[in-house]
Order: structure tokens, then C-alpha cells, then sequence
């Protein structure tokens, strides 16, 4: 009984421990999409973060040993609470110009949502790994992709046409029609959307 008894607790300590690193990789990970909201990649430094977490860097770098592995567990943080729109219904959508008008507003809705992250990421973008990189812009190569699939343009018109698209659906655009031209991101949309149709003749 007594060796049972001082046994017995070994594995709550241990649960416990494993409890509150977890926590603690927790508290890295939502300061890291803190800071990265708020000052932008390149300006996030280890010390930052562990002053925002409260722990010590050494903590910061047990947890996370390679600045990659730090991006990936922030992106899949704040993508959880803020997913980019799926584009698997909108090629469910036969007709171009339908599927581009549901698709201009989803991304502007969520650039609404999303707008303090990717302002400070796409000022910072030189900061960010590689891989990450690629898989940000790869997202948009393929909502661009799906939304000339079905066109019937051709040559040169459809060279404008997918021009237009690939401007209407950036977050730059957006940006600059709706916080500097005072847009609403509804007038903004009508207006891709008509230069779109402008763009295929």
C-alpha cells in the first residue's frame, strides 16, 4: 500500500507538467499573431515575443527551435479563427461571371475580417519564410485559376481578362477601393465585377 501510495502521484505531476507546457506553447503562439497583427513580421523579435508570452526566450526557443516552425503554428492559429473562403463551391458554379460575383465577395468579406494581419504580412512579406510565402500567394494563384476555368476568352482578350481577375481579387485592391476610395466593400465588388466584363469585351 505504501509504495502504491507514493507511486500514485507520479503521473498527475506529469499530466500536470504536460499540462502547462502546452499553456505555455499556447501563450507563445497567440503572442507571436499579436505582434504580428500589431507591429508586422519583420519587427516581431524573440525578445517581444517572450515578453508578451511572460517567459523567458530560452522558453520561446524550446518550444519552437526553428522560426518556420513558429510561422506554421501562428498561421494555423489565426487561419483557424479566420479561414480564408474555401474555393471548392465556387467551381461548383458553372457560369463565370456567377462564380466570380460570389467569389469577389467572400474574399472581400474576409478581408474585411482579416484586414490588420494582411496589411502588416504583405508590408512585411520579405519577412516571412519561404514557405509560407508560397503558400499565401499559391492560395491566390489557385482562387485565380478556378475563376478563368469555363471562360471563353481567348488570345489577347483572355491575357486581359485574367489580368483583371487577378487584380480584382487582391487584397491590395480592396485596400486601396475601399480604405482609400472610400468604397463599401459591396460598391467595390460592382466595380471589379464591371471591369471584369469590360476586360472579356
Amino acid at each position: 500500500m505504501c509504495s502504491a501510495n507514493i507511486a500514485s502521484p507520479r503521473p498527475y505531476r506529469k499530466t500536470k507538467r504536460a499540462l502547462t507546457e502546452a499553456e505555455t506553447r499556447q501563450r507563445i503562439i497567440e503572442a507571436t499573431v499579436e505582434l504580428h497583427e500589431t507591429l508586422g513580421p519583420a519587427k516581431t523579435t524573440i525578445k517581444a515575443i517572450a515578453e508578451r508570452a511572460g517567459v523567458q526566450r530560452a522558453t520561446v526557443y524550446n518550444h519552437f527551435p526553428e522560426l518556420q516552425a513558429l510561422f506554421e503554428a501562428c498561421n494555423a492559429h489565426y487561419y483557424e479563427r479566420h479561414p480564408m473562403p474555401d474555393p471548392t463551391p465556387w467551381a461548383g458554379i458553372a457560369s463565370p461571371k456567377e462564380r466570380f460575383r460570389v467569389a469577389v465577395r467572400e474574399l472581400y468579406r474576409w478581408y474585411e475580417e482579416t484586414e490588420a494581419m494582411l496589411s502588416a504580412g504583405i508590408r512585411d512579406i520579405d519577412a516571412v519564410p519561404p514557405a509560407a510565402r508560397e503558400a499565401f500567394f499559391g492560395y491566390f494563384r489557385h482562387v485565380a485559376r478556378s475563376l478563368m476555368t469555363g471562360r471563353r476568352e481567348r488570345g489577347r482578350v483572355r491575357t486581359r481578362t485574367a489580368a483583371a481577375v487577378g487584380h480584382a481579387i487582391s487584397f491590395v485592391t480592396w485596400h486601396s477601393l475601399v480604405r482609400e476610395g472610400s468604397l463599401t466593400s459591396e460598391e467595390a465588388a460592382d466595380l471589379m465585377e464591371a471591369m471584369v466584363c469590360a476586360a472579356a469585351g
